[in-house]
């Protein structure tokens, strides 16, 4: 008589066996990277057709020593970038347009810290409002922003009509058309981009590390310098670029706080390309004023990714 065979465990023994080879699937495995290529096509159509193309457009004007660009005997040469490197005219706006972008950094990472730091202590309700109130007024165009400051900055303008009633000056500041001028205005419009950097950096900020250092007996002095200003690094960093970056290529604001008095490069560009049609100089100009802010930006975020606070960007 034939012994009755268990099919059932030679089957569960033969999947269970991990040292046989298992057979390939009949059917490939669907890409799935088409469905999210096909969502993007759109955004990276715009992308190409509006900021690619006429990028390198400008670029290939930069490299034309003509203003006339339909001419048979236009020359492809350095011309446009050593004029601004000999040219001290330039080079002092190029200093000029650095030099008033730090200082708006400095002011904008003055005033939006504490800011920040006081919503992430405080309440989801209370939050709420302060966001509001940071968020709102960039619903309101930054030419109307500009022309609020340009009253409250003339010669007789509130500031200065305050200060001289309150007897701390005895002439009018000159506020206006000058580089303090564009520095307020440019930390004003961009004040909001450094407090909402900063603040999401310290919600990632366990809180239980504030408790541990108050109950070793550290002072809320100690703990600020010591755990919350060193984890808060990187949305300082976040701030500081985004805040740098759109200072150095910003033109409304310079153009009506500082006039003539402050030619920064955007404003210089302006005029190479509008008012004197220097198409070839300004696309020339244009990019050594886009070379510095990525040169600039990129040693700024080595120092620190790099130094004493590397730890804190991993």
């Amino acid at each position: 008589m034939e012994p009755i065979r268990s099919y059932a465990s030679q089957e569960i023994e033969t999947k269970m066996n991990p040292l046989e080879p298992q057979q390939e699937p009949k059917f490939k495995k669907r890409k799935v990277w088409v469905p999210g290529l096909l969502l993007l096509t759109p955004i990276l159509l715009f992308i190409f057709g509006f900021f690619v193309i006429p990028m390198l457009y400008i670029l290939y004007l930069s490299f034309i020593s003509t203003d006339n660009l339909g001419a048979e005997d236009a020359v492809y040469s350095l011309k446009n970038y050593t004029q601004l490197f000999t040219d001290s005219y330039y080079l002092s706006s190029l200093w000029l347009t650095v030099k008033i972008s730090l200082y708006s950094v400095l002011v904008a990472l003055f005033l939006g810290y504490p800011v920040a730091l006081t919503m992430a202590r405080s309440s989801a309700r209370i939050r709420g409002y302060i966001t509001l109130l940071i968020v709102s007024p960039l619903l309101v165009s930054i030419v109307v922003r500009n022309f609020g400051w340009y009253l409250l900055l003339l010669p007789n303008g509130t500031i200065n009509q305050t200060l001289m009633a309150l007897g701390i000056i005895n002439a009018p500041l000159k506020l206006l058309f000058s580089e303090i001028g564009v520095v307020i205005g440019l930390s004003n419009a961009y004040l909001p981009f450094m407090i909402l950097s900063i603040v999401a950096s310290l919600y990632n900020i366990d809180p239980s590390l504030d408790k541990a250092g108050a109950i070793l007996g550290a002072s809320p002095f100690r703990r600020f310098f010591s755990i919350t200003l060193p984890l808060s690094i990187p949305g300082i960093v976040s701030g500081c670029i985004l805040v740098f970056s759109l200072s150095m290529s910003a033109y409304v604001t310079p153009a009506l706080m500082g006039g003539a008095n402050v030619p920064v490069m955007p404003v210089v560009i302006y005029d190479q390309i509008n008012n004197l049609l220097h198409w070839t100089f300004g696309s020339a100009l244009s990019y050594i004023l886009l070379a510095t802010t990525v040169l600039s930006v990129t040693i700024f975020t080595r120092v620190f990714e790099k130094g004493k606070f590397k730890e804190v960007f991993r």
